[in-house]
């Protein structure tokens, strides 16, 4: 016997619980693309921003990506050890260290960058491209980053 099919119009009307089923329906392809490059989510992230921050500090990027600084130390150790990011002592303040993308991590990045926004287009095709931007002026919205500047992807 078939089951009849539930009623969530009161959940689906509730945007943390919309958002966070389009999510979880991305963030399993994100991954398993990511794998390809073998990059984890953080990762990307974390090369995204150095990419267009370079030399910004670990609590920066910390902050940004909404990840604990113990994990943060972890994320970068991984990129480190590949060589995509190298530290460096800031040249203003020698107590300091900045993080930049090395050679190797700017080429990975592009690529990764390309997938991702791949995905992001097959992910948002049933959009029309003013419905795109409006959805991500929304969520920008709603997660604080009105004023933050305008990138391609969601990633």
């Amino acid at each position: 016997m078939a089951q009849d099919a539930l009623d969530q119009t009161f959940l689906l009307g509730l945007v943390g619980h919309s958002a966070r089923l389009a999510s979880s329906g991305i963030r399993p392809l994100f991954a398993r693309r990511m794998a390809d490059h073998d990059l984890r989510q953080a990762e990307f992230a974390v090369l995204s921003l150095l990419d267009a921050n370079p030399g910004i500090s670990q609590k920066r990027l910390a902050d940004a990506i909404n990840v604990s600084p113990p994990n943060m130390a972890a994320v970068l150790a991984r990129l480190l050890e590949r060589g995509l990011i190298r530290r460096e002592r800031q040249p203003s303040d020698q107590r300091m260290q900045i993080l930049l993308l090395t050679p190797a991590g700017t080429r990975l990045y592009r690529k990764a960058a390309a997938t991702a926004l791949d995905l992001d287009q097959e992910a948002t095709a049933m959009l029309s491209s003013a419905e795109r931007r409006e959805l991500l002026r929304l969520l920008k919205k709603v997660n604080g980053a009105q004023d933050a500047p305008q990138g391609q992807g969601t990633w």
